[in-house]
């Protein structure tokens, strides 16, 4: 019988970027799920402070040389890998010059929010799924944790519904603490309208909050996942009880047990369009 595939996508995973409680669930969670026997893919931005000789990152070059192109520009993506020799795993970083190479992650050195996070956001979404295009290997659960990967459950929805690589993948969405008080860019909407995408579609990410970051996420996955340990707002968990999805409530976001259940649960399940 053949593993079940999951892919992780998250903007930071220890030990490479710790900044909030992302980065030890997304370290702990992919091994524990690969201990239990699935396939496992993690994908994450290389941002500038993620050091390349520490962590021995290498160019692939097989996958490098697209370019995703954001509001009629073309950007150039990168892809690098790093291995985890004591998890046996790798881990795929999505690089650009402009987007990522600074020395902050997503403020810069006088805590102003980057006014082109919109447009990180958008370019780590849209490469991290040509990127497993690429790869030519099919995941039968994306789960996406942290705001940045909140433009990944509607492309899978729309955009890539039908493609090969996708068609038959499930897509859970982790909510945590608000990552940013700020809003997005007044156009963050109308970029994210790719091809095979409307307007329609993206409504929703329109006010550029954070919340409307985890709506939109939330409409388009197939399971929503949140702990008691973490501070969501009433407004997100509301949304999600009204949201019809499948939920897995964690007394610990260390709950590996739960998680691999929720996998199985809907890797197993008919695909329903959400689109």
């Amino acid at each position: 019988m053949a593993k079940t595939k999951l892919l992780y996508i998250t903007h930071e995973m220890s030990p490479f970027l710790e900044l909030t409680k992302i980065s030890e669930i997304t370290r702990q969670l992919p091994q524990a799920m690969q201990d239990k026997g699935f396939e496992i893919r993690i994908l994450m931005p290389r941002f500038g402070n993620i050091n390349e000789r520490r962590n021995r990152l290498h160019e692939v070059i097989r996958l490098s040389g697209m370019n995703i192109i954001i509001d009629d520009n073309d950007n150039p993506l990168i892809i690098k890998v790093a291995s985890i020799p004591a998890a046996r795993m790798q881990v795929y970083f999505l690089d650009n010059d402009e987007y990522f190479h600074r020395k902050h992650v997503f403020r810069d050195a006088n805590d102003k929010f980057y006014e082109d996070n919109d447009e990180r956001m958008i370019f780590f979404c849209k490469g991290a799924l040509e990127t497993v295009k690429k790869l030519g290997w099919a995941p039968d659960v994306v789960h996406c944790h942290g705001w940045m990967s909140a433009l990944v459950p509607a492309y899978l929805k729309t955009i890539y519904k039908d493609d090969p690589t996708f068609k038959n993948s499930k897509v859970v969405y982790s909510l945590y603490e608000d990552g940013f008080s700020e809003t997005l860019n007044d156009d963050f909407a109308r970029k994210a309208t790719l091809n095979g995408i409307n307007k329609e579609h993206t409504e929703v990410f329109t006010p550029g909050t954070c919340d409307a970051l985890h709506f939109g996420a939330i409409n388009f996955s197939d399971a929503v996942v949140y702990s008691a340990e973490d501070n969501v707002s009433a407004d997100v968990l509301n949304y999600v009880k009204n949201a019809n999805k499948h939920i897995l409530e964690l007394d610990s976001a260390s709950d590996f047990e739960n998680y691999y259940n929720l996998y199985e649960e809907i890797a197993n399940e008919e695909i329903v369009s959400l689109a």
